[in-house]
């Protein structure tokens, strides 16, 4: 009995004792489980602070991005004040001074080019049958079309120089095709000219009237050796500043 009670008593204990382990077993498990589960929380939640901060940075950065394009558009669009250097040149002695005062002034310059280029032929003032004379003895053929007549960011200039040639007393008629089809309202327009031997006469007043618009000054006649000093020193007497 005695054997028999002593077996009964370690076969309890050893029931006790794996029912123990069993427990911890359980809580082990069920302590990792948790601890798993919060680190897969922790990551998703790390997961979506930074997807929120990237959408925010890219965000940030688009609006960065069209608020600079809408300040370089304004930029574009308000931008006043400009010089511009209008010329037609038949010989090139035009085409001197226009570029002397671009030098002089910092002004653009545009070129103002016949659809049918003249020619030497057709500038033989001499001959009654060349292109220029037919235009002189006839008012109708002096329409001349110009392969354009307008010029990028026209409304940006606020003073314009106008240059020609003198043909027969007068301007060289491209010049005045151009000026016929602009609006020249809010700018004020020096007239320059070469010629070998006769003087501005009318021709300013002349395509003032054609224009119907802007503030035509008074003319300013170059001889056919035009020099960067003679357009230098006309320039200076303007009072315009560069």
């Amino acid at each position: 009995m005695k054997k028999l009670g002593a077996f009964l008593v370690c076969a309890v204990m050893a029931f006790g004792l794996v029912g123990c382990g069993s427990g911890d077993s359980t809580e082990s498990k069920s302590t990792t489980q948790a601890e798993t589960q919060t680190e897969v929380v922790t990551d998703a939640v790390n997961e979506a602070d930074t997807s929120n901060d990237n959408a925010d940075s890219t965000v940030s950065e688009e609006q960065i991005s069209e608020e600079s394009s809408a300040d370089e558009t304004d930029n574009v669009d308000t931008e006043t004040g400009k010089t511009l250097v209008i010329y037609f040149s038949a010989t090139g002695n035009t085409k001197d001074a226009a570029e002397y005062i671009a030098a002089e002034t910092g002004a653009d310059i545009f070129e103002i080019t016949p659809a049918q280029e003249y020619t030497s032929d057709d500038l033989n003032y001499n001959d009654d049958s060349s292109r220029v004379s037919k235009e002189h003895n006839d008012e109708s053929l002096r329409d001349v079309e110009l392969t354009t007549t307008e010029v990028p960011g026209w409304e940006s200039y606020d003073t314009v120089f106008v240059g020609y040639p003198i043909w027969w007393g007068t301007s060289a008629w491209p010049v005045d095709s151009f000026v016929k089809a602009n609006d020249f309202t809010g700018k004020t327009v020096y007239p320059f000219c070469t010629s070998a031997s006769s003087g501005l006469g009318s021709s300013a007043d002349d395509l003032a009237s054609e224009a119907g618009s802007g503030d035509w000054k008074d003319g300013q006649r170059f001889s056919s050796g035009v020099t960067q000093q003679d357009v230098a020193d006309w320039i200076s007497g303007l009072g315009l500043g560069q």
